[in-house]
């Protein structure tokens, strides 16, 4: 169970960042996170904090 929510979070944060990377070549806002949690900046930390620790959790060995 905790693998699968890892893997979701990754991509949602992979994902994220792609977006985020071609709005910047477009001169659009593409942060998807921002978009759907932008009124509530605490909620939005703890979604950037949950991404990173589930890609270090994927780097350590098992």
């Amino acid at each position: 169970m905790l693998s699968q929510i890892t893997r979701v979070l990754v991509v949602i944060g992979g994902i994220n960042w792609g977006l985020i990377g071609l709005g910047m070549l477009m001169s659009k806002d593409w942060n998807v996170v921002n978009m759907i949690l932008g009124g509530v900046p605490m909620l939005e930390a703890i979604v950037y904090v949950l991404v990173g620790l589930a890609a270090v959790k994927m780097i350590l060995p098992r």
